[in-house]
């Protein structure tokens, strides 16, 4: 029986929670497998009775590290996304089968490596997701991270250590094998920009003259964009890597573009691109091969030049042509006519053999994958959480549009590989990590919080926040006392009280009236950064997976408002983050 008072029962004011939908997931994840198994079939059917092994190991791994997956999700992060890992898992088990299908007619090996890769980065990502249980504490590596970046890109360079190949030093050689640092400092760099840029948008964007209707940014808060241009022409220069460079420099731009919204950051950018791309084109042959290559790709002279031609570009361009809409069918086209086949263009053979329909349904997983992240940043509280996932989303859709754009003759090639897809050990650890790193934010925007009337310890909590804003502002106030004491010579100094301010008090007044001096700004992370111990029933209680977040004094002081309104013994529930 409803209540004849007018106030809706407990049971009416909660709302329904977010479900955990790892069952879904779960489904998902199953077809993920069969997909990439299936493929890894069809792309050679005789291969089952043959006794090669491959498709049975690239099965369990794909299997076994899913489910081994799915299940750390399902302890550390439940309300993750159910869309991420499945979507992942498919891209990368048709990468394994096109690596594969390349494999039989160019008798190499790269599949089983592929293979070996790929239980190594579903490690890896399990082990971010059981430890990382809060995306928050990547911020107080902010500043490290920066460092590391740089330790990351320099290890190339460093003698003995460093690889060239192809023309680019970009790898370095451990035990026999290569890595590429690069890969690893993309995740770095884009930890170091979303702490900066948490950190300091409101100079960014308040700060500065205003030209018109833009409002430039100051010389120092413009540092960071010019150490950025540094890094990729130094990328550039001494690495002979443009793909690396245009990436690591456009996820500076996308992040500050998404931490300002200003428009005047990204003509910026462009300019320094267009400066940079120009002095580039005319110090360094490398970089003019390429736009001959892309500019003047059918030239029988510049397609037959070696190094640096346009065959590999225009033999990719006829296996996409030769696709049509339906394509060959896997297996039955050509795609190691074309160099590097199975990494920089993987996407070509996939055109190839399965069309524009089949190469569209993959490029349509990478947008599913990419916009399930901006999803997450959506969702999530903090602004911090908010600029690292739409900057990890950020490096997949630029890595991609690098890709497609160079194979497609859209922009010169440079030579980046497709995530998840392409053969290359770095390149699938860092995407892995990445894809933990997303589920992991994700999962902190999902789940539900819960709310109650205020506490003892929340009481106790506001008026210590409140009497810390009143001890900063006396302290400011009498600091800006002492500066126009200062400013003013000893012969004021020597007569206190003599100086009217504005507002016609006294210095010592303003300094003995806390309560109507300014309140300095708090930076809008303390509700993610500062949260209210848990307390007993009645209060507010910590989640099951974790403390619950956002326990700032202001969100107590809504729940002292929410408690005046229905009551004492009320409650409410409430989800952060709509279904997805």
């Amino acid at each position: 029986m409803s209540s004849t008072t007018g106030t809706p029962a407990p049971e009416e004011l909660a709302e329904p929670r977010q479900k955990p939908r790892r069952l879904t997931e779960l489904l998902l994840l199953v077809l993920a497998v069969g997909i990439g198994v299936g493929a890894n079939i069809l792309v050679d059917p005789d291969q089952l009775g043959s006794g090669n092994p491959h498709i049975l190991v690239s099965g369990l791994v794909l299997g076994i590290g899913a489910l081994l997956l799915h299940l750390v999700v399902h302890l550390r992060a439940k309300y993750a996304d159910p869309y991420v890992l499945p979507i992942v898992v498919a891209l990368n088990g048709l990468g394994i089968a096109m690596i594969h299908r390349i494999d039989l007619t160019t008798d190499q090996s790269a599949a089983d490596s592929q293979v070996l890769w790929t239980a190594v980065a579903m490690t890896a990502a399990g082990l971010v997701l059981w430890f990382l249980k809060d995306h928050r504490v990547l911020r107080r590596i902010t500043y490290i991270s920066l460092l590391l970046s740089g330790l990351l890109l320099l290890l190339p360079l460093l003698p003995g250590l460093g690889l060239e190949l192809n023309g680019a030093r970009i790898w370095i050689s451990v035990g026999g094998r290569t890595f590429q640092p690069g890969e690893v400092a993309k995740i770095t760099l884009a930890v170091f920009f979303a702490g900066y840029l948490s950190t300091n948008r409101d100079l960014i964007l308040l700060a500065g003259k205003k030209l018109g209707p833009v409002r430039l940014p100051r010389f120092r808060d413009m540092a960071p964009m010019f150490a950025a241009w540094l890094v990729a022409i130094g990328v550039l220069v001494f690495q002979r890597d443009l793909g690396s460079a245009i990436l690591f420099f456009g996820l500076f731009l996308a992040m500050i573009y998404l931490a300002t919204s200003r428009l005047s950051w990204i003509v910026i950018g462009l300019l320094l691109v267009a400066v940079g791309g120009f002095f580039a084109s005319r110090v360094f042959g490398h970089v003019a091969a390429r736009l001959d290559s892309w500019l003047n790709a059918f030239d029988p002279e510049v397609y037959n030049r070696a190094p640096g031609g346009s065959g590999q570009i225009v033999q990719g361009l006829f296996g996409l042509s030769s696709g049509g809409l339906f394509g060959q069918g896997l297996g039955q086209g050509r795609p190691d006519l074309v160099s590097y086949a199975n990494s920089d263009m993987i996407i070509t053979a996939f055109g190839e053999e399965l069309g524009l329909i089949g190469l569209a349904a993959v490029l349509m997983l990478f947008f599913l994958l990419v916009s399930r992240g901006f999803r997450a940043a959506l969702g999530t509280r903090d602004a911090f959480g908010k600029l690292l996932a739409a900057g990890l989303s950020a490096v997949i859709v630029l890595q991609l549009f690098v890709v497609v754009g160079g194979v497609t003759r859209l922009i010169p090639l440079t030579g980046l590989t497709t995530p998840f897809m392409s053969a290359g050990g770095s390149s699938l650890l860092s995407n892995w990590i990445i894809a933990a790193i997303i589920l992991a934010i994700s999962h902190t925007a999902r789940r539900p919080v819960v709310t109650g009337p205020a506490t003892e310890a929340d009481l106790a909590e506001i008026a210590a926040y409140e009497a810390a804003l009143r001890e900063s502002s006396l302290r400011d106030d009498q600091e800006r006392a002492e500066r126009l004491e200062r400013r003013r010579g000893p012969a004021a100094s020597a007569e206190p009280g003599a100086a009217e301010p504005a507002g016609g008090r006294t210095v010592e007044q303003r300094a003995v009236r806390p309560d109507t001096a300014r309140t300095p700004a708090v930076p809008d992370d303390t509700a993610a950064t500062e949260p209210i111990a848990a307390t007993g029933p009645g209060g507010r209680r910590e989640h099951e997976d974790g403390p619950a977040d956002g326990g700032t004094p202001t969100e107590a002081m809504s729940r002292l408002t929410d408690q005046d309104r229905r009551g004492p013994g009320g409650s409410r529930s409430t989800e952060n983050g709509g279904a997805s």
